[in-house]
């Protein structure tokens, strides 16, 4: 059965070489773009597949060469290169086999994040501030580009909550794991003792929808302005150009002040309100194939306790793979990808064992 997808997306994949060399297809810019498109998703398969086949040939050579040695030294270099063929071919294989696997449609697109602090009053708005730095550090050395959307200052710096985005090809691949709570343990910078506390803040992770993901009625949208605010003074305006919509519907609210612009403030929000229908559904279309969703790592509900913070011993547990990593202060500087290799390599594992299955 996979050999036979295997042969089948080489095919198309060779297909689609000669056809992105026909004038016809240049001189249309849409097919060319459509075709160009599937002609990237099939190039690793293709690729792959073809040193598969060049590997069985050649862990077969070194097998039927082994059955026909009779001196001692040269049979065992044969056997070794044998064994190495051998492994080479299976490690391909689970390449494939993966590469065949149903990939996230949102991989590619950027993100909506939503932070909140939960737990704990303004120690818990304090971690939310630091979850964002975390990952607006962890973006930037990515080379995305971040950009708040809302924010909800405290008087000492916390974040009540605060939305950005996260612009780059891939985004939503590496911050789809972080959507549920966090926890952190420490000695609160609010108290003057030393009792440790424990507080959290809930992540939401958004693909960026387009206004094609989703049907939006916009009579089924309240529209208000009104004037920004935000704590000691910050981000206060003298025009209003807060906005603040409401979809009736849903009875979601999207509320966007950080720019001066009432018609950037617009377009950033309608960003947000666009995800959270997508994210609608997206949750819907997930029941429905309850099978996909058990491959997930995690449920992804913001309710879920997904990793502990522990500022006394230096340490970040993720619960979701059993991961502990004794390196605190670094994480939270965002060195985040030992964690999102891990979290992408579990997931892989659950989805290659499903596909198994079926």
């Amino acid at each position: 059965m996979m050999l036979e997808k295997l042969q089948a997306a080489e095919n198309r994949f060779e297909e689609l070489n000669q056809q992105l060399t026909e004038p016809d297809v240049i001189n249309n810019r849409e097919l060319y773009s459509k075709l160009l498109q599937e002609h990237a998703e099939l190039s690793e398969i293709a690729q792959v597949y073809g040193e598969y086949k060049k590997c069985i040939e050649e862990r077969d050579g070194a097998r039927e060469m082994l059955e026909g040695l009779t001196d001692p030294e040269f049979k065992e270099m044969v056997r070794e290169e044998f064994e190495e063929k051998t492994q080479a071919c299976r490690d391909l294989e689970q390449r494939l086999k993966l590469l065949l696997t149903p990939q996230d449609p949102n991989d590619r697109k950027n993100v909506i994040i939503e932070i909140r602090g939960g737990a704990g009053g303004e120690e818990a708005a304090l971690f939310a501030a630091v979850l964002f730095r975390m990952y607006a550090h962890y973006a930037e050395s990515r080379g995305w580009h971040v950009e708040i959307m809302d924010v909800s200052e405290t008087e000492i710096g916390g974040m009540k909550e605060v939305v950005f985005s996260v612009e780059g090809n891939g985004a939503y691949s590496r911050f789809k794991f972080e959507s549920g709570v966090h926890r952190v343990q420490r000695v609160p910078a609010t108290e003057a003792g030393g009792r440790i506390h424990t507080s959290t803040a809930t992540v939401a992770v958004l693909p960026e929808a387009e206004a094609v993901d989703v049907q939006l009625d916009p009579n089924d949208v309240d529209i208000d302005i009104y004037r920004s605010s935000g704590a000691g003074g910050q981000h206060i305006n003298k025009t209003d150009s807060a906005i603040r919509l409401t979809h009736r519907p849903t009875g979601i609210v999207v509320t966007c002040q950080d720019q001066r612009s009432q018609l950037k403030n617009k377009e950033k929000a309608f960003k947000v309100l666009y995800a959270k229908l997508y994210e609608i559904s997206q949750n819907a279309a997930d029941q429905a194939l309850s099978q996909e969703r058990k491959s997930q790592v995690g449920t992804g509900d913001r309710s879920e306790r997904i990793r502990t913070y522990n500022y006394p011993q230096n340490r970040v547990t993720d619960h979701r793979i059993e991961l502990t990593l004794y390196r605190l202060e670094a994480i939270l500087n965002g060195d985040l990808d030992e964690i999102v290799d891990a979290l992408i390599l579990s997931d892989q594992a659950k989805r290659l064992s499903g596909s198994d299955e079926d």
